[in-house]
């Protein structure tokens, strides 16, 4: 078989199956089956599969329709231009998460900073990488979700400026910061069914909610916020889309002030900010 029809009978299995955007999945699967950059896929079109490329193919196909996400099929994910390991211990960066990485970087690069939750270390790695004077601490508390970011802390070559602390939020957070981030865990206990089984069964639930109404992750950050920065330092978390009133409400009662609810790139409610100043 050449390459060229098992990529299309690859996109036919994953449309028959309701995959949305089954062709390109099936690119970026092709790929992986073949240990190619994606980019050369079309170079190979007439090349013939091998049996060994086909058997892997097939295998990721069939979970690619049992909706397990490519991300965590390819173990990797592309996030503001870097490649970060991905694992079944860590949420699937998702594109909306830029918008705190734009909003960040609006202000004056932080000397220091906090993130709450790194998971896959996404948010402080590119901040880091972004800011090169910068240092900064990332908790999670699941130690797997720690090493999935040590690994790509030294992947992406700010190993030296982050240290990673397993910590419920602040618990084990010493010092004060210019800059606090964080995407918490904010879909409600009622909400988590009606998830997309890519995140509902292949994420972390201790990710993706509180187990309650999704707001107590802010009510906990709001509170300790303001021991943990300097005067005029800023924090920033991500929302749902319909919780922004309620989030800022939380920042407000804690002292923070030029309260922003800022949108992310489909023009939806995405992220919170708030300064703490005096």
């Amino acid at each position: 078989m050449k390459i060229r029809a098992a990529l299309a009978d690859a996109t036919r299995a994953l449309e028959g199956a309701g995959i949305e955007g089954a062709g390109r999945d099936a690119r970026v699967l092709l790929a992986f089956a073949l240990d190619i950059p994606r980019d050369r896929v079309t170079l190979c079109l007439e090349d013939q599969l091998c049996a060994a490329a086909k058997s892997r193919l097939d295998d990721v196909i069939d979970r690619r329709i049992a909706r397990e996400p490519v991300s965590k099929i390819t173990g990797s994910r592309e996030f503001w231009g870097r490649r970060f390991e991905v694992t079944a211990d860590v949420l699937d960066p998702r594109p909306e998460t830029e918008s705190l990485i734009v909003a960040a970087l609006q202000r004056p690069a932080a000397t220091r900073l906090l993130d709450l939750g790194t998971g896959s270390g996404i948010l402080a790695i590119t901040l880091l990488s972004e800011w090169p004077g910068a240092t900064g601490i990332a908790t999670d508390l699941s130690p797997d979700a720690l090493d999935v970011a040590a690994r790509n802390a030294n992947a992406l070559a700010v190993a030296d400026r982050l240290d990673l602390v397993r910590s419920d939020w602040f618990q084990n957070i010493r010092g004060k910061f210019d800059l606090i981030v964080s995407n918490p865990p904010y879909i409600a206990a009622v909400e988590m069914p009606a998830l997309s089984p890519e995140v509902r069964d292949f994420d972390p639930e201790m990710a993706l909610s509180d187990g309650a109404d999704g707001l107590s992750a802010y009510r906990e950050i709001t509170t300790g916020a303001a021991n943990h920065l300097q005067p005029g330092g800023c924090l920033m978390v991500e929302i749902g889309w319909t919780q922004g009133a309620q989030v800022a409400d939380f920042f407000r009662a804690a002292g923070f002030s030029d309260v922003e609810i800022l949108p992310d790139m489909g023009g939806r409610d995405r992220a919170v900010r708030g300064f703490l100043h005096g």
